[in-house]
């Protein structure tokens, strides 16, 4: 008999073996009868026109009609199918065909099992990459809505925090003034312990509220013409007390550019620099060094931050600029400003790069990785557009917005 002939031949046994073992698979469904017929009609006319690719409507239906539950698992689920009847050809076959036409028929049928396998895995691969795409692009939602949600608490509880506060703040004052003729420097201890609480609380909300600003694109700058020096100036006067504390050095270097008239937010500029100099501050160890110097460079002015710290590891160079990003054991936290890797809550950096960008700049660090003992220190680049008139500030906010954007997709 001809291979066509064979196949006829051995199908009803091929259907109902095929059916019993597909069976004892899970996951098979009740209409899979039906399904084996057509795909054995299809392997026929197959063989009969020597065309394989009648076979891909069917192949087609069965790699995209995959459940949540298949796709999820992650194997492929149609190429063991095939397979296995591929086998169950090869075992009927060698029990009903003489040893000749049993040969003849394998050989027929092994090109068209062959070429679906191939395409089965192809459909099912697209169906699986759509499936991921989709999984990936609702994961970016949930993320999407989850920062916007925390942006909105950040922002809500920044100003529900600030009013007490502001309270609290006034009237310890006027209790100062009332008691201390009355109770002389013992009260006046005490209620400036509640001031120097109420400052820090104080800065805590106000970086609160420009993370919020920042993560919202409502930060708001007031351009106006400045020297760098008078900013440089204005840190070495602010930064000398918790310098002295820490018996660290502080060189502010006059450099080509720092007396060159840009325009931006001075007050906005000085407490981006102090964020990084507070930084500095904290995780260099004690008679350690901080160096600010710069450069220009075409269109732009580029300062620089170097220090002698304990260095920041390359994972975490583009992390500590991320809001609430902190490097080191949680247990060994501790909120003071100054203190040796001494933490916070996180968002002097962030508010950083969010002051930077708003101006149209740049900013990153370089350390040669972190390590204690031999302190390798890291530089802080911040890269400012030379502007020697008003702009939109508009115009500035959405370059920072792009950039941030950009931050986000890496």
């Amino acid at each position: 008999m001809s291979v066509q002939q064979n196949l006829v031949h051995i199908r009803s046994i091929w259907v109902a073996r095929a059916i019993d073992r597909m069976a004892r698979q899970a996951g098979v469904r009740l209409d899979f009868q039906d399904q084996l017929n057509q795909f054995y009609d299809l392997l026929i006319q197959a063989e009969e026109n020597s065309d394989a690719t009648r076979l891909d409507p069917l192949l087609h239906d069965w790699s995209t009609s995959l459940t949540q539950s298949d796709l999820h698992v992650g194997p492929l689920n149609v190429v063991p199918v095939l397979n296995n009847l591929l086998t169950l050809t090869y075992e009927i076959a060698r029990e009903m065909l003489d040893a000749k036409e049993a040969m003849e028929l394998l050989c027929a049928v092994l090109p068209t099992f062959t070429y679906a396998l191939d395409k089965a895995a192809l459909f099912e691969m697209k169906t699986r990459v759509t499936y991921i795409s989709n999984e990936l692009a609702a994961a970016q939602l949930k993320l999407e809505r989850l920062d916007r949600n925390k942006s909105k608490f950040i922002a809500v509880a920044a100003h529900e925090l600030k009013t007490p506060l502001t309270l609290i703040e006034g009237y310890s004052a006027m209790v100062r003034e009332m008691v201390k003729a009355e109770h002389g420097d013992s009260i006046d201890t005490l209620l400036n312990g509640i001031h120097t609480g109420v400052k820090r609380l104080q800065t805590i909300v106000d970086d609160m509220i420009d993370v919020s600003l920042i993560d919202n694109n409502m930060l708001t700058l007031n351009f106006q013409p400045l020297w760098l020096y008078q900013i440089f100036n204005r840190l070495d006067h602010t930064m000398k007390e918790p310098i002295k504390a820490r018996s660290q050095r502080l060189t502010i270097h006059d450099f080509p550019g720092s007396g060159e008239m840009i325009f931006g937010d001075q007050e906005r500029l000085y407490q981006a620099f102090r964020n990084i100099l507070n930084n500095a501050i904290k995780y260099t160890p004690d008679g350690g060094a901080i160096t600010v110097d710069g450069r220009t460079l075409p269109g732009f002015i580029e300062v620089t931050f170097a220090d002698t710290g304990i260095g920041i590891s390359p994972e975490n160079q583009s992390l500590i600029f991320e809001k609430f990003e902190q490097v080191g054991t949680a247990s060994l936290h501790s909120s003071s400003m100054i203190k040796f890797k001494g933490g916070g809550p996180g968002l002097g950096l962030s508010i950083t790069r969010g002051i930077i960008e708003a101006h149209g700049g740049m900013i990153w660090v370089e350390s040669p990785g972190h390590d204690e003992k031999s302190c390798p220190g890291s530089v802080f680049h911040v890269l400012l557009p030379i502007h020697t008139e008003p702009l939109d500030p508009k115009l500035i906010w959405l370059l920072g917005i792009e950039k941030r954007q950009t931050h986000k997709g890496n």
